[in-house]
């Protein structure tokens, strides 16, 4: 969450960090935060891993599973995402109800790792106690804030307009190239999960125009003042 700012902020550079995954994506900052928002200490992570990057798996999910051991219980995941409905347009948060894995690949694969679940249940991924104090907070607030279903795609490049057609014949509502590893990952160790898509752009053939990372930083950085006032109302309570 690179455009979160903290009370009484400490941070310490990812590069810092032994074996913690570099950041190569413009609007990454690399930085783990901690600090309190709304007197809720925090731990927060500014920027993350992908595995179009060339990212194992294993290594996209690894602050994950370093939270998990240092005690940390819940996550709050976000995303710059496309929009798959003419209807959710850039601009707006997406509160994730659930995920479709489209990535062709697990962060679980391999050897249980700890205290994680071999087949984790993701009936409540995003965890409903969760998304009730969201959509409460978001009403008091005055923001507007759909459910809908997050597709997760390896990237990088974006979706070809036949890619967006059957994503949304799947179901989808916003598509992205995270968030889905660390959302299983999250679950396996048995942390509530909750998902916020940052609306950034409307995909290809659903909008018209070319695509630019650049937009999408714009549009995100343009959401989080948004996006912090709806977690300041949500935090205490969560």
């Amino acid at each position: 969450m690179s455009g979160l700012r903290l009370e009484d902020a400490r941070s310490i550079a990812y590069s810092d960090l032994p074996g913690w995954p570099g950041v190569g994506v413009a609007g990454h900052a690399g930085e783990l935060v901690r600090g309190s928002l709304a007197g809720v200490p925090l731990l927060a992570l500014r920027g993350r891993a992908h595995m179009y990057e060339g990212h194992r798996p294993a290594d996209v999910v690894l602050p994950v599973r370093v939270l998990s051991e240092v005690g940390v219980r819940s996550v709050v995941l976000t995303n710059a995402a496309g929009s798959l409905d003419p209807r959710l347009p850039p601009g707006r948060l997406m509160l994730i109800a659930d995920h479709i894995n489209h990535m062709a690949r697990s962060p679980l694969a391999g050897p249980v790792i700890g205290s994680e679940s071999r087949w984790p249940d993701l009936k409540d991924c995003y965890d409903p106690g969760f998304r009730t104090i969201l959509r409460e907070a978001a009403l008091e607030e005055g923001i507007p804030l759909p459910e809908g279903v997050y597709a997760g795609v390896l990237g990088p490049s974006y979706e070809t307009p036949a890619e967006v057609r059957m994503l949304r014949r799947l179901g989808a509502q916003a598509v992205g190239m995270s968030t889905v590893p660390e959302a299983i990952t999250a679950r396996a160790l048995g942390m509530r999960v909750a998902g916020i898509s940052c609306i950034t752009n409307l995909a290809s053939g659903v909008g018209v125009g070319p695509l630019a990372h650049s937009e999408v930083i714009e549009a995100s950085g343009e959401l989080t003042p948004t996006l912090v006032r709806l977690l300041r109302r949500a935090l205490p309570r969560m």
